[in-house]
């Protein structure tokens, strides 16, 4: 295989596998005011004590990726997208220091809830417009553009729409991980984000379509339609089983991964409207990657800490699945 493409589908993997994994703890963060008491609180954290700085190592890994393979993408994305950059990791930061004093607090807890939910929801917004930046083609690189070029109403509508999707994830996380009242109000909220993320979803695909002419020849041209139709076909089905798995009496389980299942298929139509541009209109893969002697030398490290990783994360998930039962013990 190509090498460069190669990187290219272990980039997409290690963004989505933590678009995924710190989308839910973050998403909790997010939903913090619609859980008013202390133990449902206490209970949302036990849920992800053991995982949500382990979820973060999919960051690390997807941004080594792209410094070693894709040098080019990178110089360009990070001095253009500096000030959301710097500014979610302050928030991620703020967020973990939260997440830490929280356990040990008492008079001060109220405060670092209002800080884990404050670092969770800036650094989601971010991310979000982050990703609006590069999808709409901000220029990249060295240039006369301001701190603030980033910032577009499309920028803007997708830092929202990332906060929705994770608080989503977040509702059938804590379905898969609660009883009664807890669960209860996750399912509720939850139905309610299933029918914003779908509209939310069409709105994105749409204003894509109208504003980007190659992303509209994507789709449209010849039979392009017919064979790319599944990718929102599967979705609108894979919303309506979502939503009738958190109705009445909610399904504990297939919630989350229909939830993971809309990530994928939202993932994948992403890429299929920008391929092979790593920046659109700017870089394609293969103008962005590294000499094939880098990618070469890359490769013995990846192929042994890549499976590492994957096998100590599903380890983790594993010793502690199942529902957190007592908020004072965790597991």
């Amino acid at each position: 295989m190509d090498l460069a493409l190669f990187y290219y589908l272990l980039l997409g993997f290690a963004v989505l596998m933590y678009v995924v994994l710190d989308g839910f703890d973050l998403g909790l963060g997010i939903l913090y005011p619609w859980f008013q008491s202390e133990g449902e609180r206490d209970h949302m954290m036990r849920s992800i004590s053991h995982v949500w700085d382990g979820n973060e190592t999919w960051l690390v890994f997807g941004g080594v990726v792209l410094f070693a393979a894709f040098p080019a993408a990178y110089a360009g994305i990070l001095s253009t997208l500096y000030t959301p950059i710097i500014i979610m990791l302050i928030g991620l930061i703020f967020r973990g220091v939260a997440f830490e004093y929280r356990f040990k607090s008492h008079r001060s807890k109220p405060w670092w809830d209002k800080s884990f939910w404050l670092g969770s929801t800036v650094a989601t917004f971010c991310q979000g417009a982050i990703l609006g930046a590069v999808v709409q083609g901000v220029e990249a690189g060295p240039g006369e553009l301001g701190a603030l070029a980033w910032l577009s109403p499309f920028s803007i509508f997708t830092g929202f729409s990332l906060m929705v999707a994770y608080a989503l994830l977040a509702c059938c996380y804590l379905v898969l991980k609660s009883r009664d009242p807890v669960l209860a109000r996750a399912a509720q909220l939850g139905r309610r984000l299933v029918v914003a993320i779908m509209v939310i979803l069409l709105v994105l695909s749409l204003w894509m379509v109208l504003a980007n002419e190659e992303v509209s020849a994507r789709w449209f041209d010849g039979l392009n339609l017919l064979w790319l139709s599944p990718l929102p076909l599967l979705s609108a089905v894979l919303g309506f089983l979502l939503y009738r798995d958190l109705d009445g009496e909610p399904h504990e389980t297939r919630p989350f991964w229909l939830a993971c299942g809309l990530f994928l298929l939202g993932f994948g139509g992403l890429v299929v409207s920008l391929f092979p541009y790593l920046i659109p209109h700017q870089l394609t893969l293969w103008q962005a990657s590294a000499p094939d002697s880098s990618l070469l030398f890359l490769l013995p490290g990846i192929l042994i800490f890549l499976p590492l990783i994957c096998a100590y994360t599903l380890w983790g998930y594993r010793i502690f699945s199942g529902k957190v039962e007592d908020f004072e013990e965790g597991y």
